[in-house]
């Protein structure tokens, strides 16, 4: 997490996601799904990014706290992106991957995936998934 995000217990914890489709009814999706408080405690702002060179230089650049990749999108997927993050960074987000089939899921262990979801985004399990990867136990053992 970043500096500006060590606040008093009275203040929100704020993170920053970065979600990655070429479909915009998925970015649609996922934004409708999280909001900006998805448990109390925690804001996030959702940063959008619709190509995998945009993902890699912005979770590059440093300050995303989760990124959010559609395994479905096209040309570049989700899952050879979450491989190419945690390959090539030297302190890569936690990465949730979006799949559209269940049976994909040894791929997400390939790519070094935190943890996984399924189209049709159902609201409650992403947020349970994000909410999780963002808990401050979970980033001390990904970082």
């Amino acid at each position: 997490m970043s500096e500006e995000q060590s606040t008093p217990t009275n203040q929100p914890r704020r993170a920053t996601l970065l979600v990655y489709s070429s479909d915009p009814r998925a970015l649609e999706r996922v934004r409708t799904a999280l909001g900006t408080r998805p448990t109390p405690g925690l804001e996030v702002s959702l940063e959008e990014a619709t190509t995998g060179e945009g993902v890699i230089a912005r979770c590059d650049e440093g300050g995303i706290d989760l990124a959010v990749l559609d395994g479905e999108a096209a040309p570049t997927g989700g899952l050879g992106l979450c491989r190419q993050l945690k390959d090539e960074l030297d302190a890569p987000p936690p990465v949730l991957v979006i799949l559209g089939r269940r049976d994909d899921a040894w791929l997400a262990t390939w790519a070094h995936a935190d943890a996984v979801v399924l189209h049709p985004i159902d609201a409650l399990e992403l947020t349970d998934a994000v909410v999780r990867l963002l808990s401050p136990t979970t980033l001390a053992t990904t970082h």
